[in-house]
């Protein structure tokens, strides 16, 4: 799992939407957001658009069985419109928390967390 989870950080950092979307399951549960893989990656698409140089670094990261809850930072520069925002070119850097369960290589369910104020408030 932690060569998994290596695998989709890099796939993330490299802004490969195909790459992440071959490790999600295409009916992926997400707390609190919409459900399915397209909407996995037209949020993450969008994110990229507003911050095209955003990366993800690991801090923290726990196995058990099927399940991964890990700690990161993430953080990138606003260049793009996010939410209808026009691009500010202040840099962030946010903390997040993600737990995921993964299926046969595909992440299954998703619930986490990330400063999303400190992102809107760039």
């Amino acid at each position: 799992m932690r060569e998994w989870f290596a695998d989709y950080l890099e796939a993330c950092n490299r802004h490969d939407l195909d790459a992440v979307r071959e490790l999600l399951d295409p009916a992926v549960r997400r707390a609190h957001l919409p459900g399915g893989s397209d909407a996995w990656i037209s949020d993450l698409a969008d994110l990229f658009q507003a911050f095209p140089d955003w990366q993800w670094r690991r801090i923290q990261l726990l196995v058990e069985e099927d399940r991964i809850a890990v700690q990161l930072r993430a953080s990138g520069t606003h260049t793009g419109t996010l939410l209808g925002r026009a691009p500010t070119r202040q840099h962030v850097n946010i903390a997040e928390f993600a737990f995921l369960r993964v299926t046969n290589g595909r992440v299954v369910e998703y619930s986490g967390s990330a400063d999303v104020a400190q992102l809107l408030a760039t």
